[in-house]
């Protein structure tokens, strides 16, 4: 289980008394301008635009490290003790970058670094970053380049590292999308259909386990027809094929998730 899920979040007194309902997510990047296009586009739109209220459910703050380090050129990066190919990051200007989010948060909000040695992200560190209530008040998020970051920083501000999977990527900037994508979908209203999202892979309300297969019309197409049962109009039945296509599912692709607790069968 990922370990996000037992970060204690805390909040300002301030915020104590009354209801959150937008979380704040910091993210700390040299490349802000990679977001833009994720965040302006499709349904999960929705979580960043301003409601009618004026609030937005998922507020997004942009920090460049650059403009926390010293000398004309702004350099964020050297290289490394030891010898070996690439640059890393410094800590001096990543520590500025989140010093100053902390002095505007004034909360203790979880530091998250995108990392190969994090724990895998799953569902249930989803939705625990994107449950709404008054404990929860985001993340800053830190989107590492280069070789990587000088393990000092890591020691001393991240307490989450989270991976997306057993490969490396350029930065961490699309690990931050796509953990923001995900918490935005969940949010209300978000998407138009509030269940919508219940039914999904992965979801406890269908024990964890893989969705299944969904048709649409023609009811014929290249000579392969619909399962007669969702043509049926017997929802008891269509439940029940479903559920039974999703152990199916699950058994053949990820038997792994039989295993897990939460399933219950």
């Amino acid at each position: 289980m990922c370990n996000v899920c037992h970060v204690p979040l805390a909040i300002s007194a301030e915020a104590s008394c009354a209801t959150i309902e937008t979380m704040r997510f910091d993210i700390i990047t040299l490349f802000p301008e990679l977001f833009t296009p994720f965040m302006q586009s499709g349904i999960n739109r929705r979580a960043f635009e301003a409601q009618a209220d004026g609030r937005k459910l998922v507020d997004i703050h942009f920090i460049n490290p650059r403009d926390f380090a010293d000398g004309n050129y702004r350099r964020v990066d050297d290289r490394p003790f030891g010898g070996g190919p690439g640059m890393l990051m410094m800590a001096e200007p990543l520590a500025r970058s989140i010093e100053a989010v902390q002095m505007q948060r004034r909360d203790k909000a979880p530091v998250v670094l995108f990392s190969p040695t994090g724990q895998a992200l799953n569902h249930n560190c989803v939705a625990r970053f994107a449950a709404v209530d008054a404990s929860n008040q985001g993340a800053v998020l830190v989107c590492g380049r280069y070789e990587g970051i000088d393990q000092r920083f890591i020691d001393t501000f991240i307490t989450v590292q989270i991976s997306l999977g057993d490969f490396v990527l350029s930065g961490g900037e699309i690990a931050a999308i796509a953990l923001l994508d995900a918490i935005a979908r969940l949010q209300p209203s978000v998407l138009r259909d509030a269940d919508s999202h219940a039914q999904d892979s992965f979801n406890p309300v269908v024990g964890g386990l893989l969705d299944c297969p969904h048709y649409t019309r023609p009811e014929e197409w290249r000579g392969q027809t619909v399962p007669p049962v969702l043509l049926s109009g017997n929802h008891a039945q269509i439940e029940r094929w479903r559920t039974e296509q999703r152990k199916k599912l699950t058994q053949t692709l990820r038997p792994d998730l039989l295993h897990k607790p939460q399933l219950g069968i």
